[in-house]
């Protein structure tokens, strides 16, 4: 799946020079976490999160009143805290290529670029709902997590196996399993029962079920 699928389009941006209380009023009302600061020739100039919010905010342990604070606060811009090195995605990159960024990076966003200028946000948020729809969450079925070989038409088989019975795969993920030659496989599967899905299961004297669930 690539970037442009998932991605918040058009997302809610700012100028450097908007004040610190306006950025966290529309943060509040528009309820995101994370927007892209633009210049006044609309390119990208920055990137402020709540987490940049809070960093800016005086400790508690501060001998300022509320009203010196709060003066403080009122003279600060976008300009003065956002992150001014921003990390970008284009827009036909695939998601898991954004997920590995983001961790790497220790971020949770990548403002989403097309020819040098913003098209979209891809958060963090973005990618567990990807995640909830790889893993068919949403879809009602038996659930199945076993490890099988690691060798050519093993998944295949097992695919044939489910359609004799009747059932439908809604989801089908696989990674690398404790033994690089076995793979670990998670799957949901609709219109066959938790009985029928355990009698297909041992026909396969190599599989280990992990865990099987409606």
């Amino acid at each position: 799946m690539i970037i442009s699928r998932v991605m918040t389009k058009n997302p809610i941006f700012i100028h450097p020079d908007m004040p610190i209380n306006d950025v966290r009023a529309l943060m509040a009302k528009e309820k995101v976490g994370h927007l892209p600061v633009l210049d006044r020739s609309n390119v990208l100039a920055g990137l402020l999160t709540k987490k940049d919010l809070l960093k800016a905010a005086p400790s508690t342990a501060t001998s300022l009143d509320m009203y010196e604070i709060s003066y403080l606060l009122s003279k600060m811009t976008a300009k003065d805290i956002m992150v001014k090195k921003v990390i970008t995605v284009g827009e036909n990159e695939v998601v898991e290529e954004a997920a590995r960024i983001m961790v790497d990076n220790d971020i949770g966003c990548l403002p989403v670029m097309r020819s040098g200028r913003i098209v979209g946000i891809i958060t963090d948020t973005d990618l567990f709902r990807v995640l909830l729809d790889a893993f068919g969450t949403r879809n009602p079925g038996v659930r199945v997590t076993c490890t099988m070989p690691e060798k050519p038409g093993e998944l295949a088989r097992l695919a044939q196996a489910i359609a004799e019975k009747g059932g439908n795969i809604v989801s089908f993920v696989t990674a690398e399993g404790d033994n690089p030659s076995r793979r670990r496989i998670t799957l949901k599967v609709n219109a066959i029962s938790l009985a029928d899905m355990q009698t297909v299961l041992k026909g396969f004297a190599d599989a280990e079920v992990e865990d099987i669930r409606e």
